[in-house]
C-alpha cells in the first residue's frame, strides 16, 4: 500500500520568492510571492483578505516591465512557528486563483479557462 501523498496539481509550479503588488477594494499592499503556476499562486501578505475577494496582482520585473492579473482569494493560511532565536514567528498568506491577465492598459482582460482549480 502506498502511503505517500500523491501530487494532484497538473500545472508546473515556479517556486521562487518575488515581490508583487496587490490592488484591492481597500487600496494597495505589497506581498511576497512564494510560488506560481499557470492557474494560481501563493502570496504572503501582512493583512488578511476575504475568501472570494477579487484583486489585481502586479508583478514588476527588474527591467521595469510589469504584468497584471485578476485573481480570486481561494484560501488563507496563518502560521505560528518557533524561530532559531527562541522567539515566536508568524506568517500569513493567501492562495489565489488566476482569473484573467491584463494585456495592455487600454485593452480588456484576457480571460483564462474557467475550469475550477483547487490549490
Amino acid at each position: 500500500m502506498n502511503t505517500q501523498p500523491q501530487e494532484r496539481r497538473t500545472h508546473l509550479r515556479f517556486d521562487k520568492i518575488f515581490t508583487v503588488y496587490l490592488s484591492t477594494q481597500d487600496g494597495m499592499m505589497r506581498g511576497i510571492g512564494r510560488n506560481i503556476s499557470a492557474r494560481g499562486m501563493f502570496i504572503e501578505v501582512r493583512d488578511s483578505l476575504g475568501l472570494g475577494e477579487k484583486l489585481k496582482v502586479t508583478f514588476a520585473g527588474e527591467d521595469g516591465t510589469e504584468m497584471t492579473c485578476l485573481c480570486e482569494v481561494r484560501y488563507q493560511v496563518a502560521l505560528a512557528f518557533g524561530r532559531k532565536d527562541g522567539q515566536q514567528g508568524n506568517s500569513r498568506g493567501v492562495g489565489l486563483r488566476i482569473v484573467a491577465y491584463e494585456t495592455m492598459d487600454d485593452a480588456p482582460l484576457l480571460l483564462v479557462d474557467r475550469e475550477r482549480v483547487m490549490h
